[in-house]
């Protein structure tokens, strides 16, 4: 796996953008821009800090759009019943009507079961948010062609691959409250975690 596999940002075009310039050579990827109709939304190195979320005017979820929440894909059951539970956690937070979980490789259901969940629940543009920390190569080029793929047998659906988790200043919460978490544990003040329960690797060694 070249990145971690969680939510997608987007980002709107402006005039008056105060990001830096990009970088020589580098291309906005294709299938970052919506497929069979004008897109608003750009690439953002990852470098960024990305809060689109808190922008004015900033398109969101609309009747008709399916969510697809991709991760790599594990050998573990347990790791893949972890996405199950997060897009649980998402959909229940959000209110989406139509959001499936899909993994990229090793487990089902694929991006292409996924999507046709999607369309079956009257989804008429898709978009897949890659559980991915950083945009290496499966975002680059796996999600895109397998989306792209699944994207075949429905005419007339469009669809979006949004930026990986990347830079998000709500990343720095997270990673606090685990730190702190498992501080507390080893401490004896809160018990394990969801992702440490039963397997006794959050203790201090020497």
């Amino acid at each position: 796996m070249d990145s971690l596999s969680l939510q997608s940002h987007l980002s709107l075009r402006s005039s008056t953008s105060t990001y830096p310039a990009r970088k020589p050579g580098i291309a906005v990827p294709e299938f970052v821009k919506l497929h069979k109709g004008p897109s608003k939304s750009r690439y953002l190195p990852q470098r960024y800090r990305m809060a689109a979320s808190s922008r004015e005017g900033l398109n969101g979820i609309e009747e008709g759009d399916g969510v697809i929440i991709v991760d790599h894909g594990s050998r573990r059951k347990e790791s893949n019943l972890m996405l199950n539970e997060f897009v649980a956690m998402f959909r229940e937070r959000t209110k989406y009507p139509i959001v499936e979980p899909a993994h990229m490789e090793l487990a089902e259901p694929s991006i292409r079961d996924a999507f046709s969940l999607c369309v079956q629940q009257g989804a008429r543009r898709v978009i897949v948010s890659p559980f991915f920390l950083s945009p290496g190569r499966h975002w680059n080029q796996d999600i895109p062609s397998l989306t792209a793929e699944a994207a075949k047998e429905h005419p007339g659906v469009s669809y979006l691959i949004t930026a990986p988790l990347g830079l998000h200043e709500l990343l720095v919460n997270v990673v606090n409250d685990r730190i702190n978490h498992c501080l507390s544990h080893i401490a004896g003040k809160a018990d394990e975690c969801s992702v440490c329960a039963g397997t006794g690797k959050c203790r201090l060694r020497q």
